[in-house]
């Protein structure tokens, strides 16, 4: 009940639910843990308002405290997001095929999904020695400046295109400058040529080829790429593998959107 009475008036004096701020807390990880006072200041949040949140969502199960004090995300949040079907199921469907395409390239192979005006990876293969990428799984990815993200851009509906044709397309870390108009024949081209292929040089120069899979008609559910050391493979020659594997996953979805009514009934 106490808990109950204190998110309503954290609600009424900030304006914002507590679910949204227990959530911005969350998404201050990366990967290592952080104190209380680092939570704190990532999600400009106060440090009272932290501490109890955070004491709720460790409650829950949501995150776990070490010896040393500080927080990492817990293992609830793990058997949650094993539940999202756009997750969990796409990626069991599609990780035969990405190890396939792992084992002949040796380079990392990724699959990611579009969640709003952003694509996120829900499954990454690494290479020891390929080259160092700036994403992770479960990480948010831009749509106008990564190859998985282009192609989901690509084909999204006109209304989510111009959306973010409207927005700043510069591309970061590098800070590099692209027009809508730029942006705009590029997409284009992706659809004409169905891949897309893409070069970042941060945080070292490396290429990828992605492809979209389908869910039986035009509606592109995810993407999968290969990312290498620029130079270090021809884009040209990894295409078809790329674009045959998305297209081996888009059949196996397709075959199950076709099958799920019959289970159901």
């Amino acid at each position: 009940m106490g808990t109950d009475l204190e998110a309503d008036a954290e609600q009424r004096s900030t304006g914002e639910p507590v679910l949204h701020r227990a959530f911005r807390l969350l998404r201050c990880f990366d990967g290592e843990p952080l104190t209380l006072s680092e939570l704190s200041a990532r999600s400009d949040t106060p440090l009272s308002t932290t501490l109890r949140i955070v004491r709720q969502l460790v409650a829950v199960g949501a995150l776990e405290r070490d010896d040393d004090r500080r927080y990492a995300i817990g293992l609830t949040l793990l058997e949650v997001a094993a539940l999202a079907p756009r997750g969990h199921g796409l990626r069991a469907l599609a990780l035969p095929f990405m190890e396939d395409l792992h084992r002949a390239t040796g380079e990392h192979v990724l699959l990611a999904v579009r969640t709003g005006s952003e694509a996120m990876i829900i499954e990454r293969l690494s290479a020891r020695r390929a080259a160092r990428i700036l994403y992770r799984v479960g990480e948010r990815v831009p749509l106008h400046s990564t190859g998985v993200g282009l192609v989901l851009l690509a084909y999204a509906d006109a209304d989510l295109q111009e959306s973010v044709l409207d927005r700043d397309l510069t591309i970061e870390p590098e800070h590099v400058r692209v027009s809508s108009r730029e942006l705009r024949s590029r997409l284009a081209q992706i659809r004409q040529e169905g891949s897309a292929t893409n070069d970042r040089a941060v945080p070292e120069a490396a290429s990828s080829v992605a492809a979209p899979v389908f869910d039986g008609g035009r509606n592109a559910i995810a993407a999968v790429s290969v990312v290498a050391a620029s130079g270090s493979f021809d884009p040209a020659a990894i295409r078809p593998a790329v674009i045959t594997v998305a297209r081996a996953i888009s059949r196996l979805t397709a075959a199950r959107v076709v099958a799920e009514p019959d289970r159901n009934r």
